[in-house]
Parts: C-alpha cells; sequence; structure tokens
C-alpha cells in the first residue's frame, strides 16, 4: 500500500497544526486545517502561515486536490478561500456542519449564513471514501467536540482534529453548543478500536512546560496513557470528568471571530455598503 508523504506546519499563536498530505505515486495532494493568521486587537489577517504550506506545495510541484476541514474551528480562522484561489481545490468538512450552521446563523443574525452546507464544495458522510490520487481517504464521523467532528483516514494514518490531543494533555472539550461529551466518548473509542500502529495526527497540541510540541501519536500510546481515555476509563467515568472540567474553562479567544468565518467555509461576510467586512461580536449571547 502506498504510503503519504506528511508534512506539518505548526502555528504557535493558535497552537494549531495544518497537514499537508500528498501521494507520492501521482503527486496530488490535500491540506487539512489550515490556519489565517488574525490580530483580535486591531481586526488584521495575514497569510503568512497559509503562505508556507503553499511553498511548499510549489517548491514539491504538488497539485491540491482537496482542502479539508475536519470541523469548524473556535481558535483560529481557516484560509481555505485564499488556499483554493492560490493552489486549487475543493473545500471539504462533514455534512453535519448544517447543524453548526444553523447555531451560529441565529447566534450572530446573519442573513447571509447558509444552513445547508454552503459554501463548501462538498459535504462528507460517515463512511464516504474520496481518492487523493491514488490514495484512499476514508471520511469518520467522530463528534463530541462539535456535532459535525470528522477524522480522515487514509491507510495507517488518521487526522483526527480536535477528538484527542497527545496523552498528556487528554481530551477535548465539549461545551460548546452540540457539544456531548457521551458522544465523544464513543467516537474516541471507535478510533481507538483502530490497530494499535495507527498513527493518529492531532490538530492541536498544548505542551506541558519541558516537552516541545508534538502532533503524531499512535492508538496503541493513547490506550495506554490518556490523561482522560485511556483503556479502563469508563464512559461515566469521563463525561463526569469533562463535564466538570469545561465548566472551569474559559472561551477561546478567537471563538466569535472564527467560527463566524469558519461555517462559511473560511470566507467573511459580505461587505457593508461602505464597502467594509465586519464580523460581530454578540453581547450576553453566550
Amino acid at each position: 500500500m502506498q504510503v503519504p508523504a506528511i508534512d506539518a506546519f505548526f502555528d504557535p499563536a493558535t497552537s494549531t497544526v495544518t497537514h499537508l498530505l500528498a501521494d507520492p505515486a501521482t503527486m496530488r495532494a490535500a491540506v487539512i486545517d489550515s490556519v489565517l493568521d488574525y490580530d483580535p486587537t486591531s481586526g488584521r489577517t495575514s497569510t503568512r502561515s497559509a503562505d508556507a504550506v503553499i511553498a511548499r506545495v510549489r517548491a514539491e510541484g504538488l497539485s491540491v486536490d482537496w482542502i479539508l476541514e475536519t470541523h469548524a474551528h473556535a481558535d483560529h480562522l481557516s484560509a481555505a478561500p485564499y488556499l483554493q484561489r492560490e493552489c486549487g481545490g475543493r473545500i471539504a468538512i462533514g455534512e453535519h456542519i448544517v447543524a453548526v450552521q444553523r447555531v451560529f446563523k441565529a447566534l450572530f443574525n446573519a442573513a447571509d449564513m447558509a444552513t445547508d452546507g454552503r459554501p463548501f464544495d462538498q459535504l462528507f458522510a460517515d463512511g464516504e471514501t474520496f481518492m487523493i490520487g491514488s490514495l484512499e481517504a476514508r471520511v469518520m464521523h467522530t463528534p463530541g467536540h462539535t456535532p459535525a467532528c470528522v477524522s480522515y483516514a487514509i491507510g495507517d494514518d488518521v487526522f483526527i482534529g480536535d477528538t484527542l490531543f497527545m496523552p498528556d494533555y487528554g481530551s477535548a472539550r465539549c461545551d460548546f453548543p452540540g457539544g456531548d461529551a457521551s458522544a465523544l466518548y464513543a467516537s474516541v473509542r471507535r478510533l481507538l478500536g483502530l490497530p494499535g500502529e495507527t498513527r493518529l495526527h492531532l490538530c492541536h497540541d498544548y505542551p506541558p512546560a519541558g516537552r516541545a510540541p508534538a502532533w503524531v501519536t499512535t492508538v496503541a500510546e493513547q490506550r495506554a496513557d490518556n490523561l482522560h481515555l485511556r483503556d479502563g476509563i469508563s464512559q461515566a467515568e469521563f463525561v463526569a470528568m469533562r463535564r466538570e472540567r469545561d465548566r472551569t474553562l474559559d472561551m477561546p479567544a478567537l471563538l466569535l471571530p472564527a467560527i463566524q468565518v469558519n461555517v462559511r467555509a473560511g470566507r467573511f461576510p459580505p461587505p457593508e455598503d461602505n464597502g467594509t467586512r465586519y464580523l460581530k461580536l454578540p453581547l450576553n449571547a453566550l
């Protein structure tokens, strides 16, 4: 079986990992969970993080077929439209993004925001397969952190978004709209039912002092050592822990800017009559 070539790009500002996956046989590629740099104090964006990915695409002579999102992120803005303009490819996410769009269309009172999956180019169902060159990718619906989370399995490599973190950090929060700790437990047990040598590629790392950022682990390592979800921890124990922990967490700093962009597939709201685009901050609504 052909093994994909995988490059990772870590953004320290948001602790996000973008993955560039390529088929060496055909030089076709996919970008997973891209980052558009955003300064919340000024409202300015930049493409530094995405440009690093584009530079690698061009240096390696790759053709991008897919720009994949594991979910609508709450901690960084997606650079998907910019990557699409520069490199091509179809922007894709799990089909349950429609549930997330419905929630945030109401929260932001956004008349332009679709609730049918637009403007994503492709909505994936659980179990659906697609090709990256000669590599077959399989979609796994892994809800819990959000109702729309998916993981992408390509051979022995699975890109799992925020479902799990490194074993010493544990699991994703479940207190966003539509989040569900019981669903996350079931999703993780599904992932950890894969062969032990399966490599799990993470979207974030928040390393403790003394450890460098890391974003690749294995099913066996997670089953043995995950702080929250190692073997032997019951669903009831996990749900109780997760609910208690989530009550202590602050909202992500970029939640409100990020989510209203990301449910639009990385696009900003339409310009107003002065030609400027605005992001909304709903007061006392969360």
